[in-house]
């Protein structure tokens, strides 16, 4: 079982106190609730939809909460190899990057 999610950046708060309250209440309070799917397949549409749009600053965060919402290192490597066919190269070899620093700061 996951711990419940919070805003994973703390400045917002201080500096845009009402998207962290949408990112709190709306987002991860709502729609990472919804029933309709499952939090690890919620996590693999999100690390996907990050890796297509060259997010990687948010992208640290949902693989390692990928890993822990139930999809395994394995299962993120491949989507991620099949992601550089219709992402683009650079953009796997990225999070190719930010996987291995989740995975070996653990």
């Amino acid at each position: 079982m996951t711990t419940p999610m919070s805003n994973p950046v703390p400045a917002m708060g201080t500096l845009t106190p009402k998207l962290d309250q949408l990112t709190t209440e709306v987002l991860f309070g709502d729609v990472w609730e919804r029933p309709g799917l499952s939090k690890r397949d919620r996590s693999l549409i999100t690390v996907a939809a990050l890796v297509s749009l060259y997010r990687t600053e948010q992208l640290g965060f949902h693989l390692a909460r990928a890993l822990e919402n139930g999809v395994t290192q394995d299962e993120l490597a491949e989507a991620i190899t099949h992601l550089a066919f219709y992402a683009g190269w650079p953009s796997a070899v990225s999070a190719v990057n930010r996987l291995a620093e989740i995975v070996q700061a653990k």
